[in-house]
């Protein structure tokens, strides 16, 4: 399996190869919200914008992330990133993560979207046999947006990582597997169809 920077395109997001010149407008979304203020998210601090789209740029160099930023198509403003990580090439696995999206864009169609592309892309094309989502087992918001994809809940990973407080992460640890996928991806495709208020 290998991974190589893509565009994938749907009717309310657009997922783009991150590049340094996102920077400005990143910045700008992630002060919609004060992602960084969260103290159980890993969203950056605007005056280190720069340096994250660096570090994962480098990682994707090292052939361990594929970062994408988040656009809203409408607009063509950048509204947040995600990633591919934590590639397993050999076994055809890979973690979407390192997620955040400015508040206004929050809750709308535009992350189930992005979910949708992303997933699509790992098993049609990438032929991955697992998809994995992890995220800070207080961060309910997180996992309820994971658990209405159709993700299961592996295990929770207790102390897991050090937080940037300095607390211990308990991390839970979901997936959606090859053989889900069909359902899934009717799941997703429905949700992004039906009225906002059904």
């Amino acid at each position: 399996m290998k991974i190589e920077p893509a565009t994938l395109q749907g009717r309310h997001v657009l997922l783009r190869p991150l590049a340094p010149d996102d920077a400005d407008q990143l910045t700008e979304a992630v002060r919609d919200g004060e992602l960084w203020r969260h103290w159980y998210t890993t969203a950056p601090e605007p005056e280190a914008m720069r340096a994250e789209i660096a570090r994962r740029l480098s990682l994707q160099n090292a052939g361990s992330m594929l970062p994408f930023t988040v656009v809203e198509p409408t607009s063509g403003r950048a509204v947040g990133m995600t990633t591919y990580m934590n590639i397993d090439a050999a076994h055809h696995r890979v973690e979407i993560g390192s997620t955040w999206y400015a508040r206004s864009v929050q809750r709308t169609a535009l992350n189930t979207e992005a979910k949708l592309l992303l997933l699509g892309h790992a098993f049609e094309t990438l032929d991955c046999i697992a998809v994995e989502f992890r995220t800070h087992a207080l961060n309910f918001q997180s996992r309820k947006a994971i658990e209405r994809l159709g993700a299961k809940l592996d295990g929770i990973l207790r102390n897991h990582q050090r937080a940037r407080n300095g607390t211990l992460r308990d991390t839970c640890v979901y997936s959606v597997i090859a053989s889900e996928w069909p359902t899934i991806k009717a799941h997703l495709r429905w949700q992004i169809d039906k009225p906002r208020d059904a």
